[in-house]
C-alpha cells in the first residue's frame, strides 16, 4: 500500500472571507485517498528581517518552518495583487527559504488561485513558479487551477459551490499526490 502524502496548504490572503482560503478549505474536503491536507496560518509571521533571523526565528516562523518540514508536499492558494503574488505570501516564503536547512528546498508543490477578475491569478502563479525555480521546488504543471470570477463560484457562507472548479481542484490534488510519490517513492 502506498504511503499517505502529507500536504500543507498555504493561503496568500489574510482576509477573513478570502476566496483563496476558501479554496484551500474545499481542497481539504476533496483530498483523494492516500493524501492528507493541513492548512497553515501565516497571519502572525512578522516581516522578514535578517537581524531578527540571526537572533533566532520568531515562534510563528518556527512553527511554519516545522509544518513545511513535516509535509511531503505544499499547496499554495494565491490571490493576484498588482500582477504578482501578495507580499504576505512572499514574506512567508522568504522566511521558509533561509538557513539553516530551508524546509522548502526540494518540495513538490502545486498552485491554485482565486480572484474576482477574469484572469484567474495567471500572473501571480507565474511569479510564484519563478520563486520555486530558485528554491529548487518541484511544481505540478497541470492541471492549472485558475479560479476567475470567484464571487460567482462561492456561496454566501464561503463554500466552493461551482462543481467544475471543485472537479479541477480534485484533479490537482491527485496530480500533487502522484507527483510527490513519483519524486519520493517509499
Amino acid at each position: 500500500m502506498a504511503r499517505v502524502v502529507k500536504a500543507l496548504g498555504v493561503s496568500g490572503s489574510l482576509r477573513e472571507a478570502s476566496f483563496n482560503t476558501a479554496a484551500l478549505r474545499a481542497a481539504a474536503e476533496l483530498v483523494p485517498e492516500g493524501m492528507a491536507l493541513e492548512i497553515a496560518d501565516i497571519g502572525d509571521i512578522p516581516l522578514y528581517n535578517e537581524d531578527v533571523r540571526q537572533a533566532g526565528y520568531p515562534r510563528p516562523v518556527q512553527k511554519f518552518r516545522e509544518q513545511i518540514g513535516a509535509a511531503d508536499a505544499l499547496l499554495f492558494a494565491t490571490p493576484e495583487y498588482n500582477y504578482s503574488i501578495p507580499g504576505v505570501l512572499k514574506n512567508a516564503i522568504d522566511w521558509a527559504s533561509r538557513p539553516p536547512d530551508p524546509p522548502v528546498i526540494g518540495k513538490p508543490v502545486a498552485i491554485m488561485g482565486a480572484t474576482a477578475s477574469l484572469w484567474g491569478t495567471t500572473r501571480a502563479q507565474y511569479h510564484l513558479r519563478q520563486c520555486f525555480v530558485f528554491l529548487n521546488m518541484f511544481p505540478v504543471n497541470k492541471p492549472e487551477v485558475l479560479i476567475a470570477q470567484a464571487p460567482n463560484k462561492f456561496d454566501a457562507a464561503g463554500k466552493l459551490a461551482d462543481q467544475p472548479t471543485r472537479d479541477i481542484i480534485a484533479q490537482l490534488l491527485i496530480a500533487l499526490r502522484d507527483w510527490t510519490r513519483r519524486l519520493y517513492p517509499g
